[in-house]
């Protein structure tokens, strides 16, 4: 039943108006289409769907805006795709950072939202966040996740890699052309000369890994064969100073004997025990001369064995990171921990289910000037060759420092640019950032980053509970290399720096969990 009240007191009231109340309410109207058409002008415009007029290459970046609701997708030359989402609403918002695609599931059901169906699902943290298709109401709605249209998620879900970054920037971005001497500058002889270095590498640690199983079997052997040794001369090293300490009372009878009978009772003893302390001390120092060989050479095999040991680890190591220069490589510059760290996807499967792993190998100390002053968060990607190297463009998200200004305040390590920068591939990154690197970042993720001065209500909702196995330092081809990684702190308390106040309410950092 409509309400027909206050239909019929304006009518009444218009009826009463004099001119001069007429050309008044014509003025407030008047007034109020104006504003409603400048208010229209400064709303962004309605993110549609869009397919770049030539033909695409292979997806480097996705960038999604929170502020306008949509996403683009760029290759090598330019935007090739974009799509209106809907990101985290009010209180679930969807973090701003820095992500990348850690899996794929074409069917996904949510299990945290009674089994809702996440079509086209692309993960970019472990706790939950992840671009899928969805229902997209024309504004932010969803509970942290990048909701796009369904067909759209579709047609992107076989074009994307594992690894692929994905940028959310609370603003508009877009990837800008950059050039600094800081971004590297391959060299092509190393490209070419990588893939043949990877694989002579791998066959000398295969060959060390070889020699150094038959050592320490070696140095296994002669342990246990010296151990039964050095028992046997045990026991003869005790019976020979038996046999002494009996000489020695039978010499010491004789010499304090008084009477001739004493000294022939003595003498007697004596005569008894003196060939056999004499057999004793022969057989003790001819076994102690043969067993030397022996027990030098048990000692030899054992310091074989740790020296195939370390040629093992260096062989491996080496291999390793030949291999990986066959990959593009990533690297991130934290102001906040004041550290450089690298990433590179070994593009082997986690051994506990979901996703690949990560190289972590690399993470040392970074020199910034003017550690204090804020570089803001840039990331800087390689998005081709070039005859020179390589073609750079960068993303801003959070504004500091100009993107060249922070590159200059930098100080790579050199030993870290020497097995890096050579062989830097397309798709290779730095990234810069105020922020320190998300509890979300771990051995199956890129990097992830999230700006602490936005809202997370996206991530507050996924505090995790569950541990996670992680890799050990033995590598993931030994075997058995992994413990159980249990959140730093069960009650964790705010955190300077990486915490944001909302009312009473605060974002603790989440730790890895399985969804």
């Amino acid at each position: 039943m409509v309400n027909r009240l206050p239909m019929a007191q304006s009518t009444v009231t218009m009826r009463r108006l004099r001119p001069c109340g007429v050309v008044t309410l014509a003025a407030m109207a008047a007034l109020a289409a104006l504003t409603a058409d400048v208010s229209a002008k400064q709303r962004p415009a309605a993110a549609v769907e869009a397919v770049a007029p030539r033909e695409a290459g292979e997806p480097i970046m996705a960038i999604v805006s929170i502020k306008s609701q949509q996403v683009t997708f760029y290759d090598s030359e330019g935007w090739i795709l974009r799509a209106p989402v809907s990101t985290g609403t009010t209180g679930r918002e969807t973090p701003a950072g820095i992500f990348a695609i850690i899996e794929k599931d074409k069917d996904h059901r949510s299990t945290m939202y009674d089994d809702a169906w996440m079509p086209n699902m692309q993960r970019i943290t472990w706790n939950g966040i992840a671009l899928h298709g969805g229902p997209l109401p024309g504004y932010a709605a969803s509970h942290g996740c990048v909701r796009m249209p369904f067909g759209f998620a579709e047609k992107l879900f076989d074009r994307t890699r594992i690894g692929m970054r994905i940028i959310i920037s609370p603003d508009d971005a877009a990837p800008l052309d950059i050039s600094h001497p800081a971004l590297f500058a391959p060299k092509a002889e190393a490209i070419a000369a990588a893939p043949a270095r990877a694989e002579t590498l791998l066959r000398e640690a295969a060959d060390a890994a070889k020699a150094a199983d038959e050592a320490k079997k070696l140095a296994a052997t002669s342990t246990r064969e010296t151990a039964t040794l050095t028992a046997s001369l045990r026991k003869l090293e005790q019976q020979k100073a038996r046999t002494a300490a009996d000489l020695a009372f039978a010499e010491k009878s004789l010499a304090t004997a008084k009477t001739d009978q004493a000294k022939a009772k003595a003498e007697e003893l004596k005569q008894k025990v003196a060939p056999k302390a004499a057999e004793a001390a022969t057989q003790f120092d001819t076994a102690k001369a043969d067993a030397k060989t022996k027990l030098d050479a048990a000692a030899a095999a054992k310091d074989g064995a740790k020296a195939a040991a370390t040629r093992k680890a260096d062989t491996a190591r080496a291999a390793n990171d030949a291999k990986l220069a066959l990959e593009p490589v990533s690297v991130y510059i934290s102001r906040s921990t004041q550290k450089l760290y690298v990433r590179r996807n070994t593009h082997k499967s986690a051994p506990d289910g979901g996703g690949e792993v990560f190289d972590t190998s690399i993470e040392v100390p970074v020199t910034i000037r003017n550690p204090e002053r804020p570089l803001g968060t840039h990331i800087f990607t390689a998005m081709a060759k070039t005859d020179a190297g390589l073609r750079w463009s960068v993303v801003t998200i959070d504004n500091g420092d100009e993107a060249k200004a922070a590159l200059d305040r930098i100080t790579f390590p050199q030993d870290v640019l020497d097995r890096i920068a050579p062989t830097a591939l397309p798709r290779s990154s730095i990234v810069i950032s105020d922020e320190p690197l998300s509890s979300e970042t771990n051995y199956r993720t890129e990097f992830v980053a999230v700006l602490s001065n936005q809202p997370q209500g996206g991530f507050i909702t996924r505090r995790p509970t569950a541990p996670m196995a992680i890799a050990s330092d033995d590598g993931w081809d030994n075997g058995g290399g992994f413990f159980f990684f249990q959140p730093r702190n069960p009650n964790p308390q705010p955190q300077p720096g990486n915490m944001r106040r909302r009312g009473e309410q605060y974002y603790y950092p989440p730790q890895p969990r399985w969804w």
